[in-house]
């Protein structure tokens, strides 16, 4: 069973029922929106920007793709097999990915990171978009990764995080307790920014933007679930 979920023909049958079911949810959720515009204006200038949201989000941001505007954007998803049918599903919303993951200690140790990192940081200075999970590809849930923060200082662009949230929704028995709305459901976008990781800070100075960043993105998905 393993292998054929790993398969490539399952993993593109599962890829296009995932993206068939996220365009329904785009066309069916109704939104609410804090701080929208500031991130309106980040679609709309020349400058490349990031959009940090948790791991067990990722159905309710690739719903956000109207945001997006025409802005090049591509996401972040691990070399991992179970990775696979998430960038394939991910293609076809017109969300191409970076195959690769910055590591928890943001040194490029992990599996294609440093390839990934260099991808991500040309693409927001070339006015594009990085969505990116700062807890994936395998948790711990809700805790922020080091080499986000200096992806972020890196790529020199205004950063967004993003407290996501729907009901009614299915919750998954997964790492990250993944949720999955329902068609119609009530959606709440909650956007913390724009924030700016500074060029050649210090470790320590990184070390404390990391836990900042961590606690503001967890107050925007408490902040987000709580609107409704």
């Amino acid at each position: 069973m393993r292998r054929l979920l790993r398969s490539r023909p399952f993993q593109e049958i599962l890829a296009r029922l995932i993206a068939t079911y996220v365009e329904l949810i785009i066309a069916t959720l109704r939104w609410r929106y804090e701080n929208r515009e500031a991130a309106e204006d980040a679609m709309a200038a020349p400058e490349g920007a990031m959009g940090l949201f948790w791991h067990g989000r990722i159905v309710q941001a690739m719903a956000c793709r109207p945001i997006l505007k025409d802005k090049p954007r591509r996401v972040m998803i691990s070399l991992s097999r179970d990775g696979e049918f998430i960038a394939l599903a991910a293609q076809r919303l017109g969300i191409p990915a970076i195959r690769g993951s910055t590591g928890k200690g943001g040194q490029g140790l992990a599996k294609g990171g440093a390839a990934a990192f260099r991808q991500a940081v040309a693409l927001a200075r070339a006015g594009g978009v990085v969505i990116m999970t700062p807890d994936g590809p395998r948790g711990p849930a809700e805790v922020l990764t080091a080499g986000t923060i200096r992806l972020a200082s890196a790529a020199g662009c205004p950063v967004f995080l993003m407290g996501l949230a729907a009901r009614p929704a299915l919750r998954l028995s997964s790492w990250d307790s993944a949720r999955i709305p329902l068609p119609f459901a009530r959606a709440v976008l909650v956007l913390d920014g724009p924030l700016r990781a500074p060029a050649g800070a210090s470790e320590a100075a990184l070390s404390s933007m990391r836990y900042d960043w961590q606690t503001r993105l967890r107050t925007a998905q408490a902040r987000a679930e709580g609107r409704l």
